[in-house]
């Protein structure tokens, strides 16, 4: 990918937050969509959809999963890992088991279960009561999940590394730990992979790097590459009461989603790619880095991981934001005041260092700005 060098050029470091995994208008997405919208758009369920079949054999076979149901979004996706993890007890006799732990900071989306599940006050407000059924610890707090857990409790339900709540990952240790509860106590881990996955953090999934695997996982984000789509992947044990009728979709799994969804795994999982987003993912840290040194009136700290990264900031993140805006650079602000940035997996050395300037001159005008009121 090289940088379009105009005067009046964007640096898109949000990728709108994360779902435009191989940037705007890729031309193997373009060409798989335009070839499907000229065949078939849509069937529904009712039928086999060859594309849709494939797409899961895909995920399958490059994952812990035995089955992938296909939705449009991730508060889809999560909707359904909590359905199936309650209806992984309710078949075995458990039916009081329906709660799950959660992590403070966490975000899983924007339906009445997927707020009350995120806990954040923010995102309750003026909803009436919340979802019953949700159980808050703090983040990564191993000695708080095993005071939680109880006979009601049928899984943990966790984000790799936390997006919305301010680019912060969990340690391998304490999801190893995770799994070893979850084993013990006879309940699910789920993993919300919606922003980590699909090569995000320089693996498919960024489970991966930990050496576990959950039970359940919801993909969504870039596994559309900008189309609309999620999943949620299951293990056949976790999944196998989630028969035809306790659940479904209209739309999901639709021909154009499942066409623009192969085109996306083709290019993730080329030889080399995964490498790729690796290695510029380091470069961009080590870069910022050095940003950070040299304006510790702006910024604090970097922290994430491959190329999901937060820029931990001393000023506002919103006017980080907005400076970079000023500079044709797209950041997105996340909690624990960070600016998030969330390139496209295609970005290269040139990208890197277009972004530098442009972040080394949003800090200058915030320091100018500083100095003039001070």
């Amino acid at each position: 990918m090289a940088l379009r060098h105009r005067r009046n050029a964007w640096l898109d470091f949000g990728a709108g937050i994360a779902v435009n995994a191989l940037g705007h208008s890729h031309p193997h997405l373009v060409e798989a969509l335009t070839r499907q919208a000229g065949k078939l758009w849509h069937t529904s369920n009712l039928f086999e959809i060859p594309e849709q079949t494939r797409l899961g054999a895909r995920l399958v076979a490059e994952t812990f999963a035995d089955r992938v149901f296909f939705c449009n979004s991730g508060a889809e996706a999560l909707e359904a890992a909590i359905k199936t993890a309650r209806r992984y007890h309710y078949a075995r006799g458990n039916p009081e088991r329906i709660r799950i732990i959660t992590f403070e900071g966490a975000f899983h989306g924007r339906t009445l279960a997927t707020i009350a599940a995120g806990g954040q006050a923010k995102y309750l407000e003026g909803f009436g009561p919340k979802v019953e059924g949700f159980d808050q610890v703090p983040f990564a707090d191993l000695d708080a999940v095993r005071a939680m857990v109880g006979p009601e409790t049928a899984a943990i339900l966790i984000e790799p590394v936390q997006g919305e709540g301010g680019v912060r990952p969990v340690p391998h240790a304490v999801l190893r730990a995770l799994r070893e509860i979850c084993d013990a106590e006879g309940i699910l881990l789920v993993f919300d992979e919606v922003q980590t996955g699909i090569g995000r953090t320089g693996k498919l999934f960024a489970y991966e790097w930990s050496g576990i695997a959950p039970d359940i996982l919801a993909s969504a984000k870039g596994l559309g590459g900008g189309f609309p789509v999620g999943a949620c992947l299951a293990t056949e044990e976790a999944s196998a009461a989630m028969i035809p009728g306790t659940h479904g979709t209209t739309f999901g799994g639709n021909p154009l989603a499942m066409a623009v969804g192969n085109a996306v795994l083709d290019v993730v999982l080329a030889p080399g790619f995964l490498d790729h987003v690796r290695e510029t993912g380091l470069l961009l840290k080590q870069k910022l880095a050095a940003l950070v040194d040299g304006h510790p009136a702006v910024f604090a700290a970097v922290r994430g991981e491959g190329l999901l990264v937060g820029l931990k900031c001393v000023a506002p993140a919103a006017e980080v934001a907005a400076a970079l805006r000023a500079e044709r650079m797209i950041g997105v602000p996340a909690g624990d005041n960070v600016v998030r940035l969330l390139p496209p997996l295609t970005i290269g050395e040139s990208e890197v260092d277009a972004a530098l300037v442009r972040l080394e001159a949003a800090a200058g005008r915030i320091e100018q700005a500083a100095r003039a009121t001070s």
